[in-house]
């Protein structure tokens, strides 16, 4: 009964979404509500203002290192729509003059990607939707446009593996570097599945989209290792991007000059780069540290330092007014679901709530908690809508299992990555999608069905990637 009661506050935040289809901000809050009362009447370790404290500044650190990326994230969304960023993009793509396989491999593993992993919040599909509906029809495009953006889970700058890395307690790098491998048999996947939607069956088009997605792979692999997350999705997909440009050029004598309405995305890849460009040579990140009980956050490395100066030229040429009442609509509701979600994930586990999960699941075989934990990771990402939200609820449990350090990253890994790929299947990104295409009331339903579905096969495709990983490496 003890077990039960424990597990009740993650109980409940499914019960409410899935269940009562409450907004995940209520669920979250309802959850570290009911948490925080069982915890005071003793159902965990007994109730201690110091652990209470410890509880309150590291959900605070974490929260702190969430909101100094997403909130000028949203502003830089405003300013894009504002700048006509999005429109341009899409009429540019269609004057490179991509057929066939090369057009979809080009979008779902360069375009879509690049402006995912530069931005989050599914400012891609904004700019896809409508091209996708233009070269490949209503039904088709909306299919594939869910299916590219189930592939990319690397959104805000990589936000969510940083997140992630400080909950399991592993540099951002190592787990970034994993993750590119738990999440590569989903790319590969993803990009067959997207040239299967569209029409073709030619070998040579699944070539050529195994082909790039290995070299996707690759790449967000190496940047992950040697640089960090928050650059690995963009120059993963820019390379893409890039090959792309230059076949066309090369090869279809398109004209490929870069419309000026998107130099927004620009400016921000060049900041990014630059941010961390100067803190490996200069080591200027150390310079400001801020620190909790068990976790802690460099303002100075936060891709938000870039966002933020993207964002104060944006104004100087766009002007900030009315720019208030559009951000506190947009931002209020994830930034309160997410902080909500980081204190509940915080009390759970300082507070004694997921001891016993903790011992029951070190008494599995290693590789057998690949399949589970990708389970677990899944169901929160897709509940949530979030990957931040989805490592808040199960990260923390897998950083206390006692396990192997390549164990424990690798299941770090496959948490990230099954959160990831599942939260982009989730009801907010089918609402997106319909939002955009302006979507029936039938339309809707086929989705939702088709998106539930994509975003259990990739969770599939996960814990199986993390139980061949761990037998691999003699876990």
């Amino acid at each position: 009964m003890t077990s039960i009661l424990q597990l009740s506050p993650i109980v409940l935040v499914i019960t409410m979404i899935m269940g009562f289809r409450k907004p995940p901000m209520y669920a979250a809050l309802g959850g570290a509500l009911l948490a925080f009362l069982l915890w005071l009447f003793d159902v965990a370790q007994p109730f201690l203002f110091s652990t209470l404290s410890s509880v309150f500044v590291d959900s605070l650190v974490l929260f702190m290192s969430t909101a100094f990326v997403i909130a000028p994230g949203l502003v830089f969304v405003i300013y894009l729509e504002r700048a006509g960023a999005n429109d341009a993009l899409s009429k540019w793509v269609k004057q490179l003059g991509w057929q066939g396989a090369a057009q979809v491999v080009f979008l779902v593993l360069g375009l879509a990607p690049l402006l995912e992993a530069m931005t989050g919040f599914g400012v891609s599909l904004i700019a896809t939707v409508p091209l996708l509906i233009a070269l490949m029809g209503r039904k088709v495009a909306l299919r594939v446009a869910l299916t590219g953006m189930c592939i990319m889970p690397w959104g805000t700058l990589g936000l969510a593996t940083v997140i992630g890395a400080e909950l399991a307690g592993l540099p951002s790098q190592t787990l970034g570097a994993w993750t590119a491998w738990t999440s590569a048999p989903v790319f590969t996947a993803g990009v067959l599945l997207a040239l299967w939607l569209a029409g073709h069956r030619k070998v040579t088009a699944y070539a050529l989209g195994v082909v790039f997605s290995v070299a996707f792979v690759s790449i967000l692999h190496l940047i992950s290792r040697d640089v960090g997350p928050e650059v690995a999705g963009v120059g993963a997909a820019a390379t893409v991007t890039l090959v792309g440009i230059i076949w066309a050029r090369l090869h279809l004598k398109s004209n490929i000059r870069f419309p000026v309405e998107a130099w927004p995305y620009a400016a921000l890849l060049i900041a990014i780069i630059s941010l961390k460009a100067t803190n490996l040579s200069l080591g200027l990140d150390t310079l400001w540290v801020i620190h909790g009980e068990q976790v802690s956050w460099k303002p100075l490395a936060s891709p938000g330092i870039a966002l933020l100066l993207v964002n104060f030229i944006l104004m100087v040429k766009l002007g900030g007014e009315e720019l208030a009442k559009p951000f506190l609509s947009r931002a209020k509701r994830p930034l309160i679901t997410i902080f909500f979600f980081l204190f509940m994930s915080q009390l759970l586990v300082k507070a004694g709530f997921l001891d016993g999960v903790r011992l029951a699941l070190s008494s599995l075989d290693t590789a057998a908690l690949a399949p589970l934990i990708a389970a677990f990771g899944g169901l929160a990402g897709y509940i949530t809508g979030s990957n931040v939200g989805g490592n808040a609820i199960v990260m923390p449990s897998i950083a206390h299992m006692n396990l192997p350090e390549n164990v424990l990253s690798v299941l770090a890994a496959v948490q990230n990555s099954a959160a990831g790929h599942a939260a982009l299947g989730s009801m907010p990104i089918v609402a997106l999608l319909l939002g955009l295409a302006k979507g029936s009331a039938e339309e809707e339903q086929e989705l939702i069905r088709f998106a539930f579905l994509l975003a259990l096969f990739n969770v599939i495709l996960v814990g199986s990637a993390g139980y061949l990983l761990i037998s691999l490496t003699g876990g």
